[in-house]
């Protein structure tokens, strides 16, 4: 496994680690601390991040059997997304900081990236495969 997957496949399964911890800590612990809109907020960033964790792991599954400079962005899109979209939607609820509600649709935005990217590294395989 090289080094790149190594890092991607790790980084993805400890954000989907968090983001089951997330899940349940609003589940458990914010139900009656935070009003329901904020509290479907944090679901929101919890399964954003869930789902964009697998992205990330896919990626680095990828990334041993692709060459792909378009897939290597994409992992990395996958990250920034988390952090912008999961992280300012925590941050929003957890914090009181409506403010940062602005950078959330910049994590959405590096989201679509890396899914378009993942696409198109996929098909643009023929040429550069190693397995």
């Amino acid at each position: 496994m090289s080094q790149v997957s190594r890092l991607f496949v790790t980084v993805g399964a400890l954000s989907g680690a968090i983001a089951v911890m997330s899940g349940a800590f609003g589940a458990h612990a914010l139900q009656e601390v935070v009003a329901p809109e904020r509290l479907a907020t944090f679901r929101t960033a919890a399964q954003y991040q869930l789902v964009h964790a697998l992205g990330l792991v896919l990626v680095g599954i990828l990334t041993d059997r692709i060459t792909s400079t378009l897939l290597n962005w994409s992992g990395w899109l996958f990250l920034v997304g988390t952090l912008l979209f999961s992280g300012s939607l925590y941050a929003l609820v957890l914090l009181d900081a409506s403010g940062l509600g602005a950078i959330t649709p910049f994590g959405g935005l590096a989201f679509i990236c890396a899914w378009l990217l993942l696409a198109l590294a996929a098909l643009r395989n023929d040429a550069g495969r190693v397995d």
